[in-house]
């Protein structure tokens, strides 16, 4: 390699890691908003003395060591889906690895989905309690602009999610360089503080870890449950590794955020052995009055930059969603021209901002929704550590003492901070265990429903080979346009062909049985993206092959049948749709109000032609009744 080849590699890894600064770090950096003053609140009971302070800090770096830097970081990044992270990545590749029979594979997909599920309820929690911690720096500055915190923050969530429609490219760009000062920033006012009070160093002895949570008793557990708040986010790091790849994620945790993070732990911890009083707000006292306006303002944009990567994550989220076949079609609209990644969901997005306002609103103060945080994330972090076990034991083909020694130490870790969470139920922590629920159930049923759907047209459309044998054998009229019938079942006739013969008694000279299959694999090349059956004279059998993470584009793909004999003249293709309206019925199937919830999805869905990108003015859409 020369040395322009290794300085632009330079480049590239720089730019990489300082977008996957913005991106990925958002959440967990600012953590330290909250975090401290949520230790040592009231409910927990904890003394602020000296001795806890240490304990307390002490129990916040070696979490980040273990949970982000040795599970996270070290491990579970290298447990990649071609590239591809996030618990539905991990969720393909554990179940394809470790699922040698149908019933293990299903339970891994369900833990897999229930994961994705609480997602969303982490999507609704970090955006509220991030701009609503920042916000509330305006209480520092003067008590008299408290009333004001609510509308302020509701004003800057509703400015968030408005330009979402936008597409994130040219904020994108600033979110590093604000994040890489959010961070500075943080390092120095801890290393202030950490001078003035050294005696808080001892937390770097991982016995005053140990000591604290001995001296707590059962009282642990609420300790843990406030100190948790300073590792979520770190499921962050698996979920972007797509965008970003390992190597910057893991630079910019080492070289950057774990010691911005540690040093100002510690000087918020060395600030309250100096001055008890600063517990009213420990991160905001570490700066000087005349910087407080400033330190409000930025730590707003950080939180908002928090938000946004949740919010993206919700997107990519539920269009992975659709194409594995849980979620319906909902409108993804593409906002960047290079990068296939950015997408707008406008369902998704008013949806969240509906629940993230609620959030606000009905919980009032970011101490309170404190209470509800961290169990939706620590259910997730416990699902991904057992996923992993699946994949070093099955994929990896390690011995079982390996692959339990390298997970059973973080599945213990990961339970005992479920458990601390859980003292939390019925503070709010039902919230976001209750959105996940209420998701996962939509996607059990639209699964579910889609299956019934499915089973039914197969017993009542007869065979396609012997149906079409005998057409081609007729002396049909037959049109000089190639028609393409997209179904969802290749072996039966489609509905859109027997309707377009009943009623129009035409044939097009080519006829392709268009079958679209999304499989659990982030990408499928395009060497794999089309196979071609020839049937019989003038019927073909074409598959088109997705990953979950590849954007569908069927005229694009089309473009390959060329290669496997069958050219296309893409100007002289008519694409015949199905539109199945769902009818539920009593009977065998699901329960009643499951099969109304299916009905209801399946007529709100979106546009087919939409979410396959086919042109508008070759499409003709036939509707069928189906009773499930």
């Amino acid at each position: 390699m020369d040395m322009n080849q290794q300085t632009q590699g330079r480049e590239g890894l720089a730019a990489l890691t300082l977008g996957a600064l913005g991106v990925v770090y958002g959440d967990i950096g600012t953590s330290p908003l909250y975090t401290m003053k949520e230790v040592f609140g009231p409910h927990t009971g904890i003394p602020l003395d000296a001795p806890h302070l240490i304990g307390a800090v002490s129990t916040i770096f070696w979490g980040l060591m273990l949970v982000v830097t040795l599970k996270y970081v070290l491990l579970i990044l290298r447990a990649d889906n071609r590239g591809e992270g996030g618990i539905m990545a991990l969720t393909a590749l554990a179940a394809q690895a470790a699922g040698k029979t149908h019933r293990r594979r299903v339970a891994l997909l369900l833990v897999g989905v229930m994961g994705a599920a609480l997602f969303y309820g982490d999507s609704v929690i970090t955006p509220a309690i991030s701009v609503l911690s920042a916000v509330e720096g305006l209480e520092v500055v003067t008590p008299l602009l408290k009333p004001y915190v609510l509308p302020v923050t509701a004003a800057v969530l509703v400015a968030l999610f408005a330009v979402q429609r936008y597409g994130t490219g040219l904020v994108g760009r600033l979110f590093g360089p604000i994040i890489l000062l959010w961070f500075s920033v943080l390092a120095l006012t801890g290393v202030v503080e950490i001078l003035r009070e050294p005696a808080i160093l001892a937390a770097l002895n991982p016995l005053e870890a140990l000591a604290f949570l001995r001296a707590q008793g059962w009282h642990m557990f609420v300790a843990l449950g406030a100190i948790v708040l300073a590792f979520t986010g770190a499921e962050a790091l698996y979920a972007d590794m797509g965008h970003f790849g390992k190597r910057p994620i893991q630079l910019a945790w080492t070289g950057l955020v774990l010691p911005a993070l540690a040093l100002n732990y510690m000087g918020q911890g060395a600030l309250l052995m100096r001055d008890p009083s600063a517990l009213e707000s420990p991160f905001y006292r570490l700066f000087p009055a005349a910087w407080l306006i400033p330190a409000v303002v930025l730590a707003t944009l950080a939180t908002v930059i928090a938000s946004q990567a949740v919010i993206s994550g919700a997107y990519s989220m539920t269009k992975q969603a659709m194409q594995l076949g849980l979620l319906p079609r909902l409108q993804v609209h593409y906002t960047s021209t290079r990068e296939a990644g950015q997408i707008y969901m406008p369902q998704v997005n008013w949806l969240l901002l509906a629940a993230v306002l609620l959030a606000v609103v009905g919980f009032g103060s970011s101490s309170a929704l404190a209470s509800a945080y961290g169990i939706a994330v620590t259910v997730t972090m416990l699902i991904t550590t057992a996923l992993t076990f699946f994949v070093i034991r099955h994929a990896w083909n390690y011995p079982l003492p390996l692959a339990l020694a390298a997970t059973g130490a973080f599945l213990l870790l990961d339970a005992m901070l479920v458990a601390a969470c859980m003292l939390k139920f019925l503070d709010g922590g039902w919230f976001p265990l209750v959105a996940g629920v209420l998701i996962f159930l939509v996607m059990a049923t639209w699964r579910r429903g889609r299956e019934l759907l499915l089973d039914n047209i197969r017993q009542g459309d007869p065979e396609l080979l012997p149906f079409i044998g005998t057409l081609s054998a007729e002396a049909m009229h037959r049109v000089p346009r190639t028609a393409v019938y997209a179904v969802a079942n290749p072996d039966t006739v489609p509905q859109a062909l027997m309707h377009n013969l009943k009623h129009n008694q035409v044939l097009h000279e080519r006829n392709l049985i268009l079958t679209v299959v999304f499989h659990d694999v982030p990408w499928i090349p395009f060497e794999e993206r089309v196979q071609v059956t020839p049937l019989v004279p003038g019927f073909w059998k074409v598959q088109i092959n997705y990953g979950f993470q590849n954007q569908p584009d069927i005229p694009k793909a089309l473009e390959l049948c060329q290669a496997q004999g069958l050219p296309i003249n893409l100007f002289e293709t008519s694409y015949f749709l199905s539109r199945e309206i769902v009818v539920p019925t009593r009977g065998a199937g699901m329960a009643r109000w499951r099969e109304a919830l299916f009905a209801l999805m399946s007529r709100n869905a979106g546009n087919v032609a939409d979410f396959f990108r086919l042109p508008n003015n070759c499409v003709i859409e036939l509707g069928t009744r189906v009773q499930i």
